[in-house]
């Protein structure tokens, strides 16, 4: 039985053969691009809740908000030149992760960048499994795509408490991409440093809670120290966009 070929102009190789008069060439067909965008996308593990983000429906409500737009359409359109990542850093449900996805979506759409999204828990949670006896997976399964991706986000950054084998295993990744001069774009709900006058970014404190772990307290010294030579701050602060939608979806 033969199958349809989804695209008549190449027959879903992906290659175009025309004839000249100086021989055959091969050239790509319209349809590779669009595929491998599908693929891109697919692979680059953005969760289902965030898929539709993108910079046009980012829709800021404080000027922080704004200038961090500003930075992620500048980062996108001077891709593969950018050489700083980004570290999206502020409290509960202010745009950061949103805004992580629709830079990783753009440079995807645009650039055919190959992305990858991991939340800061979930990737731990996947190294630590292969360390079971029942798992079919090595650790170097999980960290591969991390190592090599072009651009990675690692979204809520110290999300779970640091230990030493969290610095070590953490540093690992972030040393090995620093080290290649691969990007990394991180978000944090976390303040910069315990103390204020210690802080690089004048933080409206009463947008943290009050007793909340710093970011250092939560990754350590070194980590820190590493993350802020390899990448941009941009401080983003407002409402809770979350609390927002959820009171206005409620029925009574």
């Amino acid at each position: 039985m033969n199958e349809t070929k989804s695209c008549p102009r190449c027959g879903d190789t992906g290659w175009v053969v025309q004839a000249g008069t100086s021989g055959a060439t091969a050239e790509r067909c319209a349809c590779f691009q669009g595929r491998r965008m599908v693929l891109l996308l697919e692979s680059s593990r953005i969760p289902r809740r965030y898929q539709e983000c993108s910079f046009e429906n980012f829709k800021p409500s404080d000027p922080s908000q704004t200038d961090a737009l500003k930075l992620a359409r500048k980062f996108a359109a001077n891709y593969p030149d950018q050489n700083v990542g980004l570290l999206f850093i502020g409290p509960c449900g202010v745009g950061k992760t949103h805004l992580a996805v629709a830079l990783l979506r753009q440079l995807i759409l645009t650039k055919s960048a190959p992305c990858l999204f991991y939340d800061f828990r979930d990737l731990l949670r996947d190294i630590q499994s292969t360390f079971s006896p029942d798992s079919d997976l090595h650790e170097s399964d999980v960290l591969a795509p991390v190592f090599d991706s072009r651009v990675l986000v690692l979204d809520e950054l110290g999300a779970q408490r640091s230990s030493a084998w969290v610095e070590d295993t953490v540093f690992y990744i972030i040393n090995h991409r620093y080290n290649q001069k691969k990007l990394t774009i991180f978000t944090s709900n976390y303040l910069d440093a315990g103390e204020e006058e210690a802080a690089p970014i004048p933080w409206k404190k009463e947008t943290f809670k009050k007793d909340e772990d710093t970011l250092v307290d939560r990754i350590g010294v070194r980590l820190r120290s590493r993350i802020y030579e390899m990448c941009k701050i941009v401080p983003i602060e407002g409402k809770d966009f979350r609390q927002n939608i959820k009171q206005a979806g409620y029925r009574f």
